[in-house]
């Protein structure tokens, strides 16, 4: 049951894509990818892939025996609250510059 419930996760091809980022970011990208010896996507699909909760939904069913409508609704509402927490943190920040 994991098993095909992880493959809904998993890509079933790559495909190519033409992404608009800024200068700083992609820098940033490229500077781990050389670190860690990966390829520049990899470094943004990773991303991705924990912005939009992919991680949390792959940790849950790993250590859990949520179905997969309970693991996805915990995984949006932990994604909800990690973009709370930093819009938050932002307005603080923002706050405090003069």
């Amino acid at each position: 049951m994991l098993a095909r419930r992880y493959s809904v996760l998993m890509t079933t091809g790559r495909r190519k894509v033409t992404l608009y980022v800024d200068e700083d970011v992609l820098r940033a990208a490229r500077v781990r990818a050389a670190r860690t010896d990966r390829r520049d996507s990899d470094i943004v699909e990773d991303a991705l892939r924990s912005y939009l909760g992919f991680d949390v939904v792959e940790r849950v069913w790993a250590h859990s025996d949520l179905d997969e409508e309970e693991a996805m609704r915990l995984a949006v509402e932990e994604t909800r609250t990690v973009r709370a927490d930093r819009a938050v943190k932002a307005r603080v920040d923002a706050s405090r510059r003069p």
